[in-house]
């Protein structure tokens, strides 16, 4: 079982597993692309603002420029018949501006939202930290839950492994369908 090409989003807060869920799905679809949203950041080499809170107006644009080349990466993949994983932090109603930013069809919506002691659990673990500039679990748990529009799949993944979330994914695409 798969999906039928497009683009499919994986989306949460920092260490909820969006890395790890996407390059699986893409590892278990026929002809994929992994599209990492943070590596649009990064390709910054000098005056990058970082987006924590508080962030000045350069901030919100390099993030919004961020999405803009992830969607349009994403497009050129799903064009020459790849299915484009994006894996990103898109909360709030920056999800709402992602969604209308991406042209392909179809277009799903994944959002994995495991439990802030799961996500703190998981941060712990990881070699690179996401938490500190600012951020803090309980606040971008805070902001997903209440800010964030639910369009997509929703999925507490707090007690999935990676397998059983990709198999979820697959099995209730339709679901996480949005355009």
């Amino acid at each position: 079982m798969s999906l039928p090409g497009g683009i499919v989003l994986v989306t949460g807060v920092m260490a909820a597993g969006k890395s790890t869920v996407a390059q699986a799905l893409a590892e278990a679809l026929p002809k994929a692309a992994h599209v990492r949203g943070d590596a649009f950041r990064r390709m910054i080499v000098s005056g990058r603002k970082e987006y924590v809170p508080g962030a000045d107006d350069e901030a919100r644009s390099q993030l919004l420029l961020r999405y803009r080349l992830s969607a349009a990466t994403a497009d050129g993949y799903a064009r020459a018949g790849f299915t484009a994983v994006v894996q990103d932090v898109v909360l709030g109603e920056d999800l709402t501006t992602y969604v209308g930013l991406v042209r392909t069809r179809p277009l799903h919506v994944v959002v994995l939202a495991p439990s802030p002691e799961a996500v703190t659990a998981r941060e712990t673990e990881r070699p690179k930290t996401g938490y500190g500039a600012g951020w803090t679990v309980e606040a971008l748990d805070e902001a997903l839950r209440t800010e964030t529009p639910r369009i997509g799949l929703w999925l507490d993944t707090s007690e999935l492994t990676v397998g059983q979330t990709v198999e979820k994914i697959l099995t209730e695409r339709e679901r996480a369908r949005v355009a």
